[in-house]
């Protein structure tokens, strides 16, 4: 089974975080998919990080080794489709990159974010979701 993971899912598995578990589990024996904007979207969080105090440069080297681990597929999406699900859901673009690459492969979308994932069945993407 294909499945599409966002960015909030990659990071609570590189970084740790309490709730790994349970996306590793919910992931095994699937094929995960993302955008081709993954990585910037990392890179993008990881310097948030840094400017909060959050992460030094060392543990997001760290992460990102254990990122290029992955096997997560990118995808291409199709810019105009991602624009349309951005302005008729009042979403931002990478979120809907997001949400139409869970359309093109036609494949649940996994998210910790709950307003994405309100967006992605307002879409009528399939949502798995996981208590925080």
């Amino acid at each position: 089974m294909d499945m599409v993971i966002d960015t909030s899912v990659v990071l609570a598995v590189i970084t740790d975080e309490p709730h790994k578990p349970q996306l590793v589990s919910l992931t095994r024996g699937t094929r995960l998919l993302s955008p081709h904007s993954l990585p910037w979207e990392i890179g993008n969080a990881f310097s948030a990080m840094f400017k909060r105090g959050r992460m030094t440069l060392t543990q997001a080297r760290q992460a990102l080794r254990i990122y290029q681990r992955l096997p997560i597929r990118l995808s291409d999406i199709e810019l105009e489709r991602a624009l349309e699900l951005s302005k008729n859901l009042d979403i931002y673009a990478y979120d809907a990159y997001m949400i139409a690459c869970a359309q093109k492969h036609r494949c649940p979308f996994l998210s910790l974010d709950s307003g994405l994932l309100d967006a992605g069945r307002r879409a009528g993407v399939e949502t798995l979701e996981v208590a925080i």
